[in-house]
């Protein structure tokens, strides 16, 4: 029977050899210094070359903003806006020294009654020419201070007339003209040693009363600009603020430029025409032309047939009472079938303003709003609607004419001036044009301040968004104006400072949106890892494990020694 023998285990010896034969042959001195060598010229590259071209072809440009300017503008510490209007007292019936004496007078009672320092009535003493009464322009001291000559900047000018008969003193503002005429007897003259008089306080409050509107609407404007000027505001009865919140809200912000489009909707095929182009030569261009120095309009029209109601209110019933239709006042907000009627936000260059004018089907005629005869009412911020019921003998008529569009032309007349924010008071159409002028200059100085103090903020806050040089060049542009219309309101020169300020709200904005920037406002840091990582990662991983393994080996040596 055979055995086997165990094998042996080898001996020490036999191990060491097997080990040694194992082993790669030492390095040289020249081969270490040859790789350390070939390592850093990798690592040399990537920081000398690679990362200065990355830095640079990444880096962001950021033009340098005046930002303590922009934020000193946003709050209110540069400008405040001043209104000094100027009141010219045409002196023609009276002797020099009772014409200064009637002014002075005068004076010291506006500066009793005015309770806002922003908005203050100065009275100059000048000639006004029979011929052209806004082109006075005669030099004349008051107090022993020269009055410039008139340079357009007169707001009103009161005519004293001398009457007989009659109640005196009565006054009577000019519907089209910037003239308030007073009435008064001769004995009602303030005598030389007198500091008041009752033709001088009436004349003070006439005038005061005129710029009442115009007052509060300013110190509405300064209440919601800026919280340093809420005591200005103080004076506004909650009734007459809650008021001006509702204007403020149905009108449209201030714009260079209107479109207004008048459409036609009906839904039947008659009428399929309408003589609109007399009717708005003869109804609504001069209110156009009225407001040509502050904004311009361009027009366009639109006949739509079949025409039908929107499925989302209900159907117009018909009142045996009444003997006409009716429709239900909350259904008034869903009349307008936006799915299926042509009615676009964006025609033209500036915001749109839409007057539809709606002829009901002979079967559902008249109609009539329920509770109410009044057919017209206004879309804040939209435009005006009116149902218009054309008369029996017209109903079947292919064509509407310009009388009987009259109507709807009123209608869109009133619903435009309410829409672009004209003040209600005073009687007079220029006046009232005035300070709609001058009520825009301010909301645009506050409007442009407020977007130079938002971008302040963005520039600070996001230093990772790139700022062109063309939004630098916009915010030196809207800060320059932005100066200029100040200084015009201190001149009372409202027309350059409503240009002035035009342009200043434009800049900001147009710096604000500036493509580049509002590209890069939604871009986080980790979408930038997630970019470069994917291609840093190869290359950064062999030559940092390249670089802990030589120093490793370098901390091995020196233990050793």
């Amino acid at each position: 029977m055979s055995q086997t023998t165990p094998p042996r285990e080898p001996t020490n010896m036999s191990r060491s050899a097997t080990e040694a034969r194992k082993q790669p042959p030492p390095e040289s001195p020249q081969s270490i210094w040859l790789r350390r060598a070939v390592m850093a010229s990798f690592w040399a590259v990537a920081v000398f070359i690679g990362l200065p071209i990355w830095w640079k072809t990444t880096a962001i440009y950021r033009a340098d903003l005046p930002l303590q300017d922009m934020t000193a503008w946003a709050n209110a510490k540069v400008c405040k806006p001043v209104f000094p209007l100027r009141i010219a007292v045409v002196d023609a019936p009276l002797p020099p020294h009772d014409a200064h004496h009637l002014l002075r007078t005068t004076q010291y009672a506006l500066d009793d009654l005015n309770d806002f320092s922003t908005h203050h009535l100065r009275l100059t003493l000048r000639e006004m020419p029979a011929s052209a009464p806004a082109n006075a322009s005669q030099q004349v001291v008051v107090d022993g201070v020269g009055e410039p000559a008139d340079d357009g900047t007169v707001a009103l000018y009161v005519r004293l007339i001398p009457v007989e008969t009659g109640p005196t003193p009565r006054s009577q503002l000019q519907p089209y003209s910037a003239t308030l005429d007073v009435y008064y007897s001769p004995n009602q003259m303030p005598s030389p040693s007198s500091t008041s008089s009752l033709l001088a306080t009436y004349i003070a409050r006439e005038l005061h009363g005129i710029y009442a509107e115009e007052r509060a609407q300013l110190a509405y404007l300064l209440s919601r600009a800026a919280g340093s000027h809420a005591a200005e505001s103080s004076s506004l009865s909650p009734e007459v603020a809650a008021q001006l919140q509702r204007q403020s809200a149905r009108a449209f912000k201030y714009a260079p430029t209107y479109h207004l489009t008048f459409s036609l909707f009906t839904p039947t095929s008659t009428p399929s025409a309408w003589d609109i182009e007399a009717a708005l030569r003869q109804y609504m261009h001069p209110i156009l032309e009225s407001f040509a120095s502050i904004t311009n309009f361009t027009i366009d029209t639109q006949v739509q047939l079949y025409a039908s109601f929107s499925p989302s209110i209900r159907q117009p019933e018909y009142d045996a009472d009444a003997k006409a239709w009716t429709i239900h006042k909350e259904d008034l907000s869903g009349f307008i079938n936006a799915a299926e009627w042509p009615l676009s936000p964006s025609i033209g260059k500036g915001p749109t303003i839409n007057f539809a004018l709606y002829i009901p089907d002979r079967d559902q005629s008249p109609l009539f709003v329920q509770g109410s005869r009044d057919n017209t009412w206004l879309v804040p911020q939209w435009g005006g609607v009116m149902i218009l019921n054309p008369p029996p003998d017209q109903m079947a008529s292919a064509t509407l004419t310009k009388e009987a569009l009259a109507p709807a032309m009123q209608a869109f007349s009133t619903q435009l001036n309410a829409l672009l924010g004209l003040p209600q008071t005073p009687a007079s159409l220029p006046l009232r044009i005035s300070t709609l002028t001058r009520v825009h200059t301010a909301s645009l100085i506050f409007s442009a301040s407020s977007t130079l103090g938002a971008l302040a903020q963005v520039y600070q806050k996001m230093p990772s968004i790139p700022v062109p040089d063309s939004v630098a060049q916009s915010v030196n542009q809207s800060l320059t104006h932005l100066q200029q219309a100040c200084d015009c309101l201190r001149d009372g020169r409202f027309q350059a400072a409503l240009e002035n300020a035009r342009v200043a709200d434009g800049e900001a904005e147009k710096a604000f949106f500036e493509r580049s920037m509002v590209g890069q406002v939604y871009f986080p840091d980790e979408h930038k890892v997630a970019v470069y990582l994917p291609l840093l990662g190869p290359v950064a991983v062999p030559l940092v494990m390249a670089a802990l393994k030589e120093v490793k080996s370098l901390v091995a040596a020196l233990k050793g020694r």
